[in-house]
């Protein structure tokens, strides 16, 4: 199972301004995100941002939350709807979607339910484990060892970036080492 930009989706969920100092390894989680939404934008992989009940938990940071599309908000712990609305505008603009690249917070809820709905529907799905957290770490390390085991792929933010571009001869490969050299 390979990523291709081409027919990847790439789903940022819930990460949010006031869940980041409850979150251990949540800033740097978050900035593995933005490695990962930032070669997403290079490579014309298209992208979903949700964020949980933002009235309570407040918004996307607002360096990551300006390079995505607009946040859509849930009461839903799974965001595998807003994923399938974003894999349903992608697929008419671009072609079908494969594979599902999952970040965010928290692993054992939000992005355990959404992996394993739309492991479900049949899609790839790719979970960045540098760019995920979880305020224990026994719930973060039991959520990735459910997740492998339902099928979904563990990768981290640099994997997904180079995968996505194949060869040091991609046009972006350049602009792709600078965001593995510069944000970790």
């Amino acid at each position: 199972m390979r990523l291709d930009p081409a027919t990847s989706l790439l789903g940022v969920i819930d990460i949010q301004q006031r869940l980041l100092p409850a979150l251990p390894g949540g800033p740097a989680a978050a900035r593995r995100a933005e490695r990962v939404v930032r070669a997403a934008g290079l490579l014309g992989v298209p992208a979903v941002l949700t964020e949980q009940y933002p009235k309570g938990l407040g918004p996307t940071p607002a360096e990551l939350a300006d390079l995505l599309p607009p946040a859509v908000a849930k009461l839903t712990f799974s965001a595998a709807a807003e994923v399938r609305d974003a894999v349903a505008a992608a697929a008419s603009a671009r072609g079908a979607v494969e594979g599902i690249v999952l970040c965010g917070f928290e692993t054992h809820v939000c992005i355990a339910q959404t992996a394993l709905d739309l492991l479900a529907d049949g899609f790839a799905v790719f979970i960045v484990v540098d760019a995920l957290a979880s305020r224990r770490a026994i719930d973060h390390e039991v959520g990735l060892r459910r997740l492998e085991g339902a099928g979904a792929v563990p990768v981290t933010s640099e994997a997904v970036v180079f995968e996505w571009a194949r060869s040091a001869e991609h046009p972006q490969f350049q602009a792709l080492r600078r965001l593995v050299l510069d944000i970790d």
